[in-house]
């Protein structure tokens, strides 16, 4: 499991169709309207646990590689 910040897991996850929704307090919302809506939260840290990192690329249907393949752009 490859770790990252939220800062990174965000940006990455912008380049893949997902949009700044709102933040309340250290959460932060992104939405993907296309194919079909989803939302997800991201926890503001430093480093996001391996458990956590996990559910947030299962819910936004992304593989680790494919983060880090849209990282590296």
């Amino acid at each position: 499991m490859i770790q990252i910040s939220a800062k990174e897991l965000i940006k990455a996850l912008q380049k893949s169709g997902f949009i700044f929704i709102s933040q309340k307090g250290s959460h932060i919302k992104l939405r993907k309207e296309r194919p079909i809506r989803k939302t997800i939260i991201i926890p503001n840290h430093k480093i996001i646990r391996p458990g956590t990192l996990n559910n947030i690329l299962k819910s936004a249907d992304l593989s680790e590689e494919e983060i880090k393949r849209i990282l590296k752009k």
